[in-house]
């Protein structure tokens, strides 16, 4: 992963709703979920769910598979893992501190 490719992961999150919903979408990993419970679950109105899974579409950190009428979606925990580590890959190195999440 290079830099425009985890701003532009980044910026697909940038949005709550986004937000929340990828972090729906992977509490349910590879169960994933139907569109229309996904809307209810978060409160949102359907042509809202569907503006923002398109835009987490567009970026891979969403994909979804067509279940006869439904649409089920799933969080891309993959891409979002080496988001993380691209993130955090440089953490302490010019220091002789050791990175944890305890630390904070």
């Amino acid at each position: 992963m290079n830099i425009d490719q985890a701003s532009f992961l980044f910026e697909s999150l940038s949005s709550p709703i986004r937000l929340m919903i990828f972090q729906e979408l992977s509490a349910m990993g590879s169960k994933g979920m139907i569109a229309g419970d996904l809307a209810r679950q978060l409160n949102l109105a359907p042509n809202n769910l569907s503006f923002h899974l398109n835009k987490l579409s567009q970026t891979e950190l969403v994909h979804s598979r067509q279940e006869g009428r439904f649409v089920r979606y799933y969080a891309n925990v993959g891409l979002m893992l080496h988001l993380t580590a691209f993130l955090t890959q440089n953490c302490c190195k010019n220091t002789k501190e050791c990175c944890s999440i305890d630390d904070h």
